[in-house]
């Protein structure tokens, strides 16, 4: 096993596994609120993905979990339904856009 992946490694890596055919007519503000990191938002536009730290003034939906659960969906080892209904993940605003955000990104799972 190589090295424990970061958040700040997960901010970086979004846009490049970003699918820009599955966000057509598609716009969105992911915010994530990490209790224990980095909180940062995925702004979705015009077929384009930017990670950003920080917190967003109007996102769409709010992520809120820790660092280990952040990196347990990222990597593929938690589904974020499961995480949810373990009361790992809690989400705030339009609660239909979390699907979306899996279907919006690759999930190849090369430590890379």
């Amino acid at each position: 096993m190589s090295n424990p992946i970061t958040v700040d490694q997960i901010i970086n890596k979004f846009p490049s596994r970003f699918v820009a055919e599955k966000a057509v007519d598609f716009s969105a503000v992911f915010q994530f609120e990490l209790e224990d990191d980095t909180d940062f938002y995925l702004a979705i536009a015009d077929q384009q993905c930017q990670a950003i730290k920080g917190e967003h003034d109007d996102p769409n939906i709010t992520l809120i979990m820790n660092a280990a659960t952040m990196i347990e969906v990222v990597n593929g080892e938690l589904d974020g339904m499961s995480a949810f209904m373990q009361g790992r993940l809690r989400a705030e605003g339009n609660l239909l856009l979390a699907p979306k955000l899996g279907e919006l990104f690759s999930h190849d799972n090369q430590n890379d």
